[in-house]
This record gives structure tokens, sequence and C-alpha cells, in this order.
């Protein structure tokens, strides 16, 4: 029996240190995890904070391009009206000296004006021409400066709206990125979830085919301890049976010469009445049939003599028989009454047995569906995270374009209001000139 114990607390020292190895193996599988996760977490980030510098990089880079060109814009501008203004000027000093000249020409046929008077008309056609001609040129460089002014503001609103264009474009970059990485964290975390409810389900399976193949080690060895001890009993009991057919002849001599006794008192007790009774009849009887009565007495006493005699040889032989057969009866019944108690015996084992192995079965079906029922619970609250977090993600994807679309449209309304208080129509339908600085 002590082996028995020993074998059981080996058995739990084998359970105990099974599941201290699983719990072991499921921490460093759980840790292995979460720092994945970070590890994703922190190359989100540092993607995210790469993105946001190529921007500002981009951006900074656009608005030194875009300054770049308008001070190319408008320096094309100012050159084309500078040679615009140049061939004006050119001009109008060919057209004055034509009139210069014709106006001397008819001067000189007209013979009948004075001289003086003829200066005086030729100096009051130079200032009135000069006059037009300054007019004129004041109203080219006035429309060259509106010209000059509208087509900057112009330029100035496509850059603006490039710029937006750009932010739309930066904003939705970003938001994509973002949403890519909570995919990919996603798709991480149910892999996650499937690789943590594969060795859930491993170690469960594990440990379970461990208890069983304890149980089932622990029921052989009951068997065969229970199997060895029917033997031993048996062999006690054939041993004993052995011994007592041993000892018999001795008990059956014994009772032998107990019966022997017996029949010699009965005889001792067949003799002194046999003398009595002699006595008795010689003082009774007259003296010449003693002889008779002695003789008649004498084969009287042998007569009950052998009759005791041979009762004393049956009684022998019933006794014997009687003690043989009570000795193999009571040995039959000692056997009977062993296997019936050992075949109980088996059966309450086997019904123990049973038992634990059914309670053992449940146990496990139990632990099965505890484990079915967190591993369910565990991916719905997964799958409700995901949810929720791509809701927010698209909230905010939503808010962020929203605001941004917002305020852009704020700074295009106050830039076309500002546009018209400078006395400046519809930019929209404006081209540039010769080519597009954009």
């Amino acid at each position: 029996m002590s082996g028995y114990k020993r074998m059981r607390r080996q058995h739990q020292k084998q359970l105990i240190a099974l599941e201290n190895k699983l719990k072991a193996e499921m921490d460093e599988h759980r840790l292995k995890l979460q720092k994945e996760v970070e590890t994703h977490a922190n190359n989100a980030s540092i993607e995210l904070e790469k993105l946001a510098k190529k921007q500002v990089a981009i951006i900074e880079k656009e608005a030194k391009a875009a300054a770049a060109d308008e001070r190319k814009f408008q320096q094309q501008i100012l050159a084309q009206q500078k040679k615009d203004l140049t061939t004006f000027l050119e001009s109008q000093k060919k057209q004055y000296k034509l009139c210069k000249e014709k106006i001397k020409e008819e001067m000189n046929e007209d013979h009948s004006t004075p001289k003086k008077e003829k200066q005086e008309r030729i100096s009051k056609h130079k200032e009135n021409l000069q006059h037009t001609q300054a007019e004129e040129e004041a109203h080219l460089l006035t429309q060259q400066r509106l010209y000059y002014d509208k087509h900057c503001r112009s330029f100035k609103r496509k850059a603006m709206l490039k710029r937006h264009e750009m932010e739309q474009q930066n904003i939705r970059e970003e938001l994509n990125k973002k949403r890519t990485q909570k995919e990919m964290e996603h798709a991480m975390l149910i892999r996650h979830d499937e690789s943590t409810r594969e060795l859930e389900y491993r170690q469960l399976h594990t440990l379970q085919k461990l208890r069983m193949d304890l149980i089932r080690l622990q029921h052989q060895t009951e068997l065969e301890n229970q199997l060895e001890y029917n033997k031993r009993r048996e062999r006690e009991l054939h041993r004993k049976h052995v011994m007592e057919l041993r000892q018999q002849p001795k008990n059956l001599k014994a009772m032998e010469m107990q019966i022997k006794k017996q029949f010699q008192d009965t005889c001792k007790v067949q003799t002194k009445q046999y003398k009595a009774l002699k006595n008795h009849q010689l003082e009774v009887t007259p003296k010449n049939e003693h002889k008779t009565i002695l003789k008649t007495l004498k084969d009287e006493q042998t007569r009950k003599l052998a009759i005791l005699a041979e009762q004393y040889e049956q009684s022998i032989n019933e006794m014997m028989a009687s003690q043989a057969l009570r000795l193999d009866e009571a040995q039959e019944a000692e056997c009977q009454a062993l296997r019936l108690q050992l075949q109980q015996e088996m059966e309450l084992l086997n019904a123990y047995q049973s038992k634990i192995k059914m309670q053992t079965e449940a146990q496990h079906e139990r632990e099965l569906q505890k484990l079915e029922q967190r591993v369910s619970l565990r991916r719905a609250h997964l799958e409700q995270k995901i949810e929720e977090e791509l809701a927010a993600l698209q909230k905010e994807r939503s808010e962020r374009i929203k605001f941004l679309l917002e305020r852009q449209e704020r700074e295009i309304e106050t830039f076309d209001m500002e546009s018209l208080r400078m006395g400046f129509g519809n930019l929209v339908t404006l081209d540039y000139p010769k080519e597009d600085y954009r």
C-alpha cells in the first residue's frame, strides 16, 4: 500500500509539474504577443512621425516653389508690361512726330496767318498732344497695374487652392495610413487570438491526456493489487485447508481414543453389572444350577460385549466419515465465501473505477465547455473592440476632413470677399498669361 500511495503522490507531482509548465508556456506566449503589439504600436508611431515630417518637408518645399513661381510670374508680367510700355511710348513718339510735321505742313501752307500766331497754334497743338499722350500713358499704367494686381491675386488664389489640395491629400494620406495600420493591428490581434486559442486547446488536451493516462495507470495498478490480493487470500486459505487436512488424523486419533475410553468404561460397567448379577443369581439359585446359570450369564456377557465392540467399530467408522465430510463441507463453504467476498470486492473496485472515470470525463467536458465559452467571449469582445475602433477611426476621418474642408472654404470665402473689396470680380475664370506657373 505504501507503494500505491507513493505512486499517487508521484502522479500529483506530475500533474502539478505539467500545470506549472503549461502556465509558464502561456505566460511566455502572452508576453511574446504583448511585445509584438508594443512593437507594432511603436513602429506605427514612428511611421506616422516620418509621414508628418515628410509632409511638412513637402509643404515647405511646395511653399518655396510657389513663392518662386509667384516671383517668376510677377517678373514675367512686369517684363511684358515694360515691353508693352516701351512699345507704346515709341508709338507715341512716332505719332507725336507725325502730328507735329503735319501741323507744320498745314501752317506752312497757310500764308495768311502771321508767324507768331502759327507758332502759338503749333505750341497749343503740342501741348494738347502731349497731354493726350500723357493721359494715354497714365491709363496704360493704370490698366497694367490692375492687370498685375488681378492676375497676381488670381495666382495667389490658385496657389491657395493647390495648397488646399495638398492639405487634403496629406490628411487623406495620414488617415489612410492610420487605417492601414489599424487594419494590420486588427489582423495581428485576430492572429494572436487564434494562436492563443490553439495553444489553450492544445494545453487542455495535453493536461487531460496526462490525467487520463495516470488514471488508467492507477486503475491498472489497483486491479493488479486486487488480483494479487485475491491470489494471496486464496493461497492463505489453501494453506489453511492443507494444515487442517494434515491436522485431521491427530484429531481423529484423539476422538477415537475418546470413543475407545467410553467403550472401555462401558465394558467395565458391564463387567461390574455381570459380577453383581452373577452373585445375585448364585445366591438365589440352587447350587446344582450354578453351572448352567454361570454359562448362561457368560454367554450373555460375551454377546453384549460383542455388540458393544461392534457398536465401537461402527462409531469409529461413522465418526471418521462424518469428520471427513464436515471438513470437506467447511472448506468448500470457506472457499465459496472467499470467492464471493473477492468477487464483491472486485465489483466494488470496478464500480469505483468506473465512477472515477465518469467523473474525470465529466470534469474534462466541463473544462472544454468552459474553455469554449471563454474563447468565444474573448473573440466577441475582440470583434466588438475592432468595430468600435474602426467606427472611431471613421468618425475621426469624417470630422477631420469636414473641419479641413470647412476651414478651407472659409479661407476661400475670406479671400474672395477681400478680392471683391479690392475691386476684383470673378477670379476663377482667369487664365495665366503664356504659362501656367502652378
